[in-house]
């Protein structure tokens, strides 16, 4: 975990705090459930318990796996509508096809990142390639959904691929932690993702015992989800483990430290840091179909079942079946 490695040594290192900066405490800890998705890959539903206000613009995340699947076993999505956010899916190991009805496509595969801009109205699927349900293999990823502002609800769908050597790479102070910056700022660098809603989206990998310190904008709202390994975060060092969510107050940096001891087969503490400028409109979300009113929801339906989202390309991906 994951493909996307390189000697922290080589790398710019994110300056150290100014004096009159703050750390962001810790608002509230939750653990996220275990459940199922799609066709039934294992997810932990990340958000779960933690209120909407807190989650703006951030809408939905489930870490995917990570699972050692054996032969026949990978799972994914078949053919599905979405409008009115963006689904962000990043995977870690292993290897997952994307395709939708606007031309949207490709495998996501060891550190990369597809973005697609639903907008007005798409379908999509989602699915393990074929070779990888043949033979098995490791899985791992996260899918998160970021909400659009009402003037971008029906925005024009669009599809964004992120291959993993494009992410911005940064270290920490200490050289001890390795920064991937997927979306938005860190320190003046900036990450590949092109987003309507302003937002940071950041993995980083924590080395035993190091500390990261990460400066982030005062106006977006700060989430850390630990993906593995074992830590603290927040000025006061609230204890935080595998598969914990924290939400973080006001301030001007993001502290997460790595415990000493980590489990030997994850050496290291791997930890999701995201958030961005709250939206503060209403949210009517049901299903697919994340919108500001029930009429906007119900219109999504109509619209879905009178085939307004497209139609499924001639070559249409459809889930492959061993037998």
């Amino acid at each position: 975990m994951p493909a996307i490695t390189v000697d922290t040594l080589t790398l710019p290192r994110i300056a150290g705090p100014a004096p009159a900066e703050t750390d962001r405490p810790v608002r509230s800890l939750t653990a996220g459930p275990r459940g199922f998705e799609g066709e039934g890959f294992p997810v932990v539903r990340a958000f779960a318990g933690v209120s909407a206000a807190d989650l703006d613009p951030f809408v939905h995340m489930d870490q995917m796996g990570e699972v050692e699947y054996q032969p026949g076993e990978p799972r994914g999505t078949d053919w599905h509508p979405h409008r009115g956010f963006e689904t962000v899916t990043y995977m870690l190991d292993g290897r997952f096809a994307h395709q939708d009805s606007h031309g949207g496509g490709g495998l996501i595969t060891d550190g990369a990142t597809q973005w697609m801009t639903a907008g007005s109205g798409i379908l999509h699927i989602e699915t393990p390639p074929a070779e990888l349900v043949e033979s098995g293999g490791l899985f791992h990823g996260v899918q998160l959904w970021v909400n659009l502002p009402r003037m971008d609800k029906f925005a024009a769908p669009r599809y964004q691929s992120i291959e993993g050597a494009t992410v911005g790479l940064l270290s920490s102070e200490d050289g001890g932690a390795l920064v991937r910056v997927i979306a938005g700022e860190i320190d003046g660098h900036q990450g590949p993702g092109s987003t309507h809603t302003p937002i940071t989206l950041t993995h980083s990998t924590i080395q035993a015992g190091a500390r990261l310190s990460l400066p982030w904008n005062r106006d977006y709202n700060a989430l850390v989800y630990i993906l593995s390994g074992r830590g603290t975060v927040g000025p006061v060092g609230h204890p935080i483990q595998q598969g914990q969510l924290a939400v973080l107050g006001p301030g001007d940096r993001v502290v997460i430290t790595a415990d000493e001891g980590q489990d030997a087969h994850r050496p290291a503490l791997e930890a999701l840091v995201l958030g961005g400028r709250p939206i503060r409109e209403p949210v009517v979300q049901y299903g697919p179909f994340v919108m500001n009113t029930r009429a906007e929801v119900l219109q999504a339906l109509d619209d879905f079942n009178a085939g307004r989202f497209g139609s499924l390309p001639p070559d249409a991906l459809m889930p492959h079946r061993v037998g």
